[in-house]
């Protein structure tokens, strides 16, 4: 795998591929939040992106780069769900065999969305097993390329036109509040407001059940932790990428934390107020901002929804939560 750290060039290069390909998902706001916070909340919605997360950016992105020997041999991915979409989408589109790693137990919403694009799909044990070795057994295999769901340059790149768009749509933010689980999205959102807004503080927000990012941070270095247990399934990993924790390291203003019971606070409010579906993990910036765990008054505060796929059966409890 290519382990070159991306630019910002590369994700101007990304928003080229994609531009005829992935949805320029909306941007909305909020009065009654803004009046609550005393702020201008821009909210990122790729809950509407293409496989309803952002995760599809990246996705395409990769599979777009690689080379014709390698789409006739056909590609592996590991992924809760998210980047599972996103790539068996992309190689649906691009005429390329996916198989996809998930764990036994990834949203069964999302499982089904992974078949219905076509791709082949491998279960693991994610409590016993490593996705990882499940999936470089079928690269020796298989001659598969391996499109990892966020240590990889062109997904790296990929995301971060999310963040490019916002910027290009709404102007300077003062804060901007994205999910973190292995740090694509968060690194291709710091390339570009590094570029872009350069006087913008970016925040990674994560579930505080799995703050290796926040310890990783403090510490100056990769921690790994063991499975996290929280609501929000696409950001239960184990440890920051080689490629994503240097970019993290150096741009990043700090990695905060939200609990449960925040995020369905979050959610609850998207569907009450904003007649929006948010998955959990949506949620996690949006979290950050309504509890106030970073200052925001006063501020032009962006926020990335970095998707909307919830099981249906989950997402009606959340709801109902008091």
């Amino acid at each position: 795998m290519n382990s070159r750290l991306p630019t910002f060039d590369d994700v101007v290069a990304a928003s080229r591929v994609l531009s005829q390909v992935a949805h320029r998902s909306p941007v909305f706001t909020s009065q009654t939040l803004n009046k609550r916070l005393e702020a201008e909340v821009f909210f990122k919605c790729e809950n509407f992106q293409r496989i309803g997360a952002f995760k599809f950016r990246g996705g395409y992105n990769a599979v777009a780069n690689l080379s014709a020997a390698q789409r006739r041999a056909g590609v592996v991915a590991f992924s809760s769900g998210n980047h599972a979409q996103a790539i068996a989408l992309a190689s649906q589109l691009l005429n390329v065999a996916a198989t996809i790693v998930m764990p036994h137990d990834a949203p069964a919403a999302k499982k089904a969305a992974t078949i219905g694009y076509g791709a082949r799909v491998v279960s693991y044990n994610r409590h016993t097993e490593d996705r990882e070795q499940v999936a470089l057994a079928l690269v020796k295999e298989q001659g598969l390329t391996l499109i990892p769901p966020y240590d990889h340059p062109d997904v790296i790149a990929g995301q971060g036109t999310a963040v490019q768009e916002l910027l290009e749509d709404v102007g300077g933010l003062d804060s901007l509040f994205v999910p973190l689980g292995g740090g694509g999205l968060l690194s291709g959102s710091l390339l570009s407001a590094h570029a872009l807004a350069p006087e913008c503080a970016v925040y990674g927000v994560e579930p505080q059940a799995g703050n290796d990012g926040q310890q990783s941070l403090r510490s100056g270095q990769i921690v790994t932790i063991a499975p996290p247990n929280s609501i929000a399934d696409g950001a239960l990993t184990l440890g920051l990428g080689k490629l994503t924790f240097p970019i993290i390291k150096e741009y990043a203003r700090d990695i905060l934390t939200v609990d449960d019971s925040q995020l369905i606070k979050a959610m609850q409010f998207f569907a009450e107020r904003m007649k929006m579906v948010v998955e959990p993990t949506g949620c996690l910036g949006a979290a950050a901002v309504f509890n106030e765990i970073a200052p925001v008054r006063g501020q032009r505060i962006g926020v990335l929804l970095s998707g909307g796929n919830v099981d249906l059966s989950a997402y009606g409890r959340f709801l109902q939560t008091a």
